[in-house]
């Protein structure tokens, strides 16, 4: 089965995973996303390794639309990952309990399944995992 991103622009599956984020031309500020403003905003790769700086579990499956994960909803976990030099992302955070998760605690970028798209491809969505590292 071929797969996707969620987003262009946002996130790269291939040839490893990667977030697009974005530095103001001028004051050298970076964000994630990018934003649509390439006048004022260069693209560059954000580091894939970082500290959980913060995280929550959604218990709920959040209304639809915006949302648009599967029907079978299962509780996930979700957190801002501090990425050093860079800025903080809000990201999924995968293949960790729930009661394991710590602030601070070293996280990685990953591709993990989201859905399945129209054309029968496997849309992926990024996640942090934690970074067996430390």
């Amino acid at each position: 089965m071929s797969s996707t991103a969620i987003a262009e622009g946002v996130f790269e599956i291939h040839p490893e995973p990667k977030l697009i984020g974005g530095r103001n031309r001028q004051s050298g500020w970076i964000v994630f996303p990018c934003p649509a403003d390439p006048e004022h905003w260069e693209e560059i790769d954000l580091p894939r390794q970082g500290t959980l700086w913060s995280w929550t579990v959604q218990r709920f499956r959040p209304k639809t639309p915006p949302y648009k994960g599967p029907e079978e909803f299962e509780p996930f976990a979700i957190g801002y990952v501090e990425l050093p030099g860079a800025t903080i992302v809000e990201s999924r955070l995968a293949d960790v309990a729930f009661d394991d998760l710590r602030i601070g605690m070293p996280m990685k970028l990953t591709a993990v399944p989201f859905t399945t798209d129209d054309e029968g491809r496997q849309v992926m969505t990024f996640a942090f995992i934690p970074d067996g590292k430390a």
